[in-house]
């Protein structure tokens, strides 16, 4: 099981905050360093204000050296596929070649408003994400010296050069996840190289996984994508730090634990971890609410991390 840590800087977080987060799960063994993309808080001021998920990947891409690095998850409605394909290519090159890009269809309406970000309905937004990762894909692995075109309902591309190219080779990895039934695992079984459930109740996530599963095979996929899950982090030594720690980020222990949350003494967390597992998890998604909190970090990195191996 690969362990990542997952931010949502716009509850208010600044670059400075991600950078420390950032290196110490790098010092730490963390598998990588993920962040949401979203321009609202989603409750609190969110001070000092957001940061652009693409900006501050660039800026760890050259201030870290080991973890990947991505979004879970862009969201469509903020980019056009043209520009995200030239931005991800450069910043896995700043990187070394180790970013990831999670793309999503955009579903928080306040923020699309907030910041004059047009927010179609749900049926568009669909249509516009699976042209994007079709987009996406086609001008990463379209060969060099050849052009790329595309000619679809929201977006037509015209002889594009196709470059830069990403250094991963044929491309970074794509992340596409979600609790949808039809058209979710459709576009993960075509598009993705992984699957990731958000925040689901532990006994929903196989039947997430095998819905994903049924779709690759529907369209002759024999390898199907490989299986995360992102859930809240709230660990501790004791029962008394774990109620602490849930209490700083305004949260009820057996709400979070009822919700799927790695929530416990490393023991207890390295159990549910292994359920996660039996479903058919390889990599989770640690989502790290009290930045400020290194040494939560820390001891799922000491007391957890080394039961999983």
């Amino acid at each position: 099981m690969r362990l990542v840590i997952f931010t949502e800087p716009q509850q208010g977080a600044g670059y400075d905050d991600l950078l420390r987060v950032a290196r110490l799960a790098e010092e730490a063994g963390y598998d990588g360093f993920f962040r949401s993309d979203h321009y609202l808080a989603m409750g609190g001021d969110g001070l000092p204000g957001p940061t652009d998920a693409w900006v501050t990947l660039a800026g760890l891409a050259v201030q870290t050296s080991r973890i990947r690095l991505g979004t879970l998850v862009t969201s469509a409605t903020f980019r056009l596929p043209g520009p995200l394909a030239i931005s991800v290519a450069q910043v896995d090159a700043m990187s070394g070649g180790r970013v990831e890009l999670g793309l999503g269809g955009g579903w928080f309406e306040a923020e699309h408003t907030g910041y004059g970000i047009p927010f179609p309905p749900l049926g568009e937004r669909f249509d516009r994400l699976e042209e994007q990762l079709e987009i996406v894909t086609g001008l990463w692995t379209t060969p060099l010296g050849e052009t790329y075109s595309f000619d679809g309902k929201h977006y037509q591309l015209l002889d594009s050069p196709a470059l830069p190219k990403p250094v991963q080779s044929p491309r970074p990895p794509i992340i596409v996840g979600g609790a949808g039934k039809k058209r979710t695992p459709a576009l993960a079984a075509r598009y993705a190289d992984e699957f990731n459930t958000p925040f689901a109740k532990i006994e929903d996530v196989a039947g997430m996984f095998d819905r994903v599963r049924e779709a690759s095979a529907r369209i002759g996929r024999t390898t199907p994508p490989a299986f995360s899950a992102a859930a809240v982090l709230c660990v501790g030594r004791d029962d008394a730090e774990v109620a602490r720690r849930a209490a700083a980020i305004g949260r009820e222990v057996e709400e979070m634990r009822g919700n799927g949350g790695i929530v416990g003494t490393p023991d207890q967390v390295v159990d549910t971890l292994g359920r996660y597992a039996e479903a058919g998890a390889t990599r989770m998604y640690l989502q790290a609410l009290d930045l400020s909190d290194l040494d939560h970090l820390e001891l799922v990195a000491s007391a957890v991390a080394p039961q999983l191996s």
